[in-house]
Formats: structure tokens, C-alpha cells, sequence
């Protein structure tokens, strides 16, 4: 893959590094490692990035957001849910798909889309 001008890592604030990673953990497979209890460096196998304890920025008041795929919403809607997650926008339908946002327990602000017309 080229790194060359690619996004290359991506740094979240959160809360509860610890939490975070568990989410993460959890819903999407991603995998981790700690480095003290103040961050925690993940790979959800394409991208690489950390959780640093801080406070988080919503997009909602103009952070970007993430937005992550699925090929099905509903059971990653119900994961999110299941783990401590807050669904701020339910799934709706945009030119191209559909998709949710949510919160996780560290306070970040994702989505997660996916270009099936339903679940």
C-alpha cells in the first residue's frame, strides 16, 4: 500500500483510553496495545492509531468525522449499543447508502455507513 501523502494515523482524545479500547475491542476487532494508562495504540488492520486520555470534540461542534464501514448497519448499530455506545443519529439514507452516528464511552463522535439499501 502506498503511504505517500496517505492519511497514516489517527490520534482520538478520550476520557477513558481504557474504555475506549474496549469498545473498539468489542464491536469492531480492532487490536491494541497499551503504552501506560494515559494511551492505547490500535490497528483495525488497514489504519493505525491511538487514544490519548483528553477531553473529545464532537463533530457536531466541528471535529471531522470518522466514518466506518459495515456491510450490514443493524448488527453493528445493536454491538454499539450493547457495549456502552450512544446512537446520537439513527440510521437515514444519504445519496449512496445509508448509515448512524454514535458516541463511544471515551466520548468520540463516529459513524458507520454502508452502501446496502437494508439490513
Amino acid at each position: 500500500m502506498k503511504r505517500e501523502r496517505r492519511i497514516d494515523y489517527v490520534e482520538f482524545a478520550s476520557r477513558d483510553p481504557a474504555a475506549s479500547r474496549r469498545f473498539f475491542e468489542q464491536v469492531f476487532g480492532w487490536q491494541f496495545e497499551d503504552y501506560g494508562p494515559d494511551y492505547t495504540a490500535f490497528d483495525d488492520g488497514e489504519l493505525q492509531g491511538g487514544f490519548f486520555r483528553g477531553v473529545p470534540v464532537t463533530a457536531q461542534v466541528g471535529a471531522p468525522l470518522v466514518v466506518l464501514y459495515a456491510d450490514f448497519l443493524a448488527p453493528v448499530q445493536e454491538a454499539v449499543q450493547a457495549h456502552g455506545g450512544e446512537v446520537i443519529k439513527p440510521v437515514f439514507t444519504f445519496p449512496g447508502g445509508r448509515r448512524f452516528q454514535f458516541i463511544e464511552p471515551g466520548g468520540n463522535e463516529l459513524a458507520v455507513w454502508s452502501e446496502r439499501d437494508s439490513d
